[in-house]
């Protein structure tokens, strides 16, 4: 099977990029630079446009005038590459319910969807079918069905994803969950001992237990630091933990460690200028964007992680993910998605960003949970290994379905 892959891989970094850079290594990277001859993975050899469109995170779903001659030289390859290399299948990820990012896709489908067979839609983002029902115009949502039908299939992260799928009537539609290469290997031996002792000193605080001196717990935010994510959520809701666990006299705090960039400058001018309060001066550390080992440690060093968003396109992150497979109790919101990566009836699930609510979830999931269930539900759903496996039977389906007709 031969898939013209039309995504960018990082950077700017985000959950999209980093997911489309796994498929495309998992599959044998761009068969133009490939030996000739040599196997194609999973029997897909991919043909990459590197459809990057923004430099940073502040550009995404901007308006630039750039942009524009971007999509048409984008899309000349895709051209180019359908006759030189005889690629018909098109591989696609649609936008969320932004209009800027819409205008984009339907430059997209206009000039490329006629030259290729066979459209298959990855629903890396959430959100774009009830964006047209609900919020858009009839104008909008007319366009958006006339361009990008039919789909032959559509790869959705969740059940929450078939609503997206729908809309555009695709023939056939697969659940793919993400995956990622385990970040840690040797969780039984140098993480889960740690982990367990941290948690039976909680344990004991909670029931009133213990006599040693007091504990700091390691509240993780990994994130784009926004609004929408939840970062000035998150602040809140251990300002609110904290003073409950003053109120009640048990000797432990909670440190928020924020980790990850701004995307605007309003945005980090009020973060700074929260944390010159001295509450949340104490209760607050910011180390901007991380990666690698630093990225790493903080994950192993960390009790719980804290991610109540509210992002428009939030579908399956990478960063929920990786706090599984690192076996890290999780609060984060009943949001799109999000409930249905967890176990069912996860105590960690909050409606909002209502900072009492959050400071109430992290207080229950602390006093509940080890991190072991965490770990195994990353093993049993999330690992690389799957994800390449279905993702690559998902595709292929296209073609021998066709076959048999």
């Amino acid at each position: 099977m031969k898939l013209l892959v039309f995504a960018h891989t990082p950077p700017p970094h985000h959950g999209q990029s980093y997911m489309v850079q796994l498929m495309l290594e998992g599959f044998g990277g761009d068969a133009r630079k490939k030996t000739p001859g040599a196997p194609a993975p999973f029997g897909i050899e991919c043909y990459h446009v590197n459809a990057r469109f923004s430099r940073g995170l502040s550009d995404i779903g901007a308006f630039q005038g750039g942009k524009l001659f971007l999509i048409f030289w984008f899309c000349l390859q895709a051209v180019w590459l359908r006759f030189r290399y005889g690629v018909d299948n098109f591989y696609y990820v649609p936008a969320p319910g932004k209009r800027v990012a819409l205008y984009r896709d339907w430059l997209v489908m206009f000039l490329c969807r006629p030259f290729f067979k066979n459209m298959i839609l990855h629903w890396h983002a959430a959100g774009l079918g009830k964006w047209l029902e609900t919020e858009a115009i009839i104008t909008y949502r007319a366009t958006t069905y006339r361009l990008f039908k039919p789909v032959a299939l559509s790869l959705v992260l969740s059940r929450y994803n078939f609503a997206d799928a729908e809309k555009l009537l695709s023939r056939r539609v697969r659940i793919v969950n993400n995956g990622i290469p385990d970040p840690c290997p040797d969780f039984a031996t140098a993480v889960h001992p740690h982990r367990r002792e941290r948690f039976e000193t909680r344990r004991k605080i909670f029931a009133g237990d213990f006599s040693g001196a007091p504990v700091t717990v390691n509240v993780l935010f990994l994130a784009h630091c926004t609004r929408e994510k939840g970062l000035f959520a998150a602040l809140d809701g251990v300002l609110a933990a904290n003073r409950e666990l003053a109120a009640r006299k048990l000797p432990m705090k909670l440190k928020l460690i924020t980790a990850g960039n701004f995307v605007t400058d309003e945005e980090q001018a009020e973060f700074d200028a929260r944390r010159k309060n001295p509450e949340v001066a104490t209760a607050i550390e910011h180390l901007g964007f991380v990666s690698g080992e630093r990225k790493t440690a903080l994950l192993r060093e960390a009790d719980l992680f804290l991610f109540p968003t509210r992002y428009l396109g939030e579908n399956q992150p990478v960063n929920l993910i990786e706090a599984m497979a690192f076996g890290l109790p999780i609060v984060t919101t009943r949001w799109r998605s999000l409930p249905e990566m967890l176990p069912p009836d996860y105590p960690g699930l909050v409606g909002g960003q209502n900072a009492d609510e959050i400071a109430t979830g992290m207080l229950k999931v602390l006093a509940v949970k080890s991190g072991e269930r965490a770990r195994e539900h990353f093993a049993a759903h999330f690992t690389i290994a799957s994800h390449l496996a279905s993702l690559a039977a998902a595709l292929r389906s296209v073609e021998t379905d066709v076959a048999k007709k």
